[in-house]
């Protein structure tokens, strides 16, 4: 956990998925701990607008944010799930996968 502000934290979670395998693996969550107001939860890769359509986007950084999520609103058991079933990537056709955004997501909910 780092706690830092936004321009900061945008850099060292993008720093730290391309470390870590991938930005398009890592997950991130921006909290109000108070719960004064919302919480929220997203990839570090953005929305990838230049693939928006093709089904080529990767859909396990958005996957990982929604568990993060339930985490932070303490359904951890659901959100182990969700990332025990992100967790063997060669399972659900390895990194680079030829699968389309929808067969990855079908994946990772069959595992679920």
């Amino acid at each position: 956990m780092i706690v830092t502000d936004n321009l900061f934290g945008d850099i060292l979670t993008d720093l730290g998925g391309a470390v870590s395998g991938g930005i398009g693996f890592a997950s991130s969550g921006n909290l109000n701990p108070d719960r004064t107001g919302p919480s929220m939860f997203e990839p570090v890769h953005g929305s990838a607008p230049d693939i928006a359509g093709q089904q080529k986007a990767n859909p396990i950084a958005a996957i990982l944010s929604a568990a993060m999520m339930l985490d932070f609103l303490g359904d951890t058991a659901a959100a182990a799930r969700v990332r025990k079933a992100c967790a063997d990537l060669q399972a659900l056709g390895g990194p680079s996968s030829d699968q389309s955004t929808q067969q990855l997501g079908d994946a990772v909910a069959a595992r679920v």
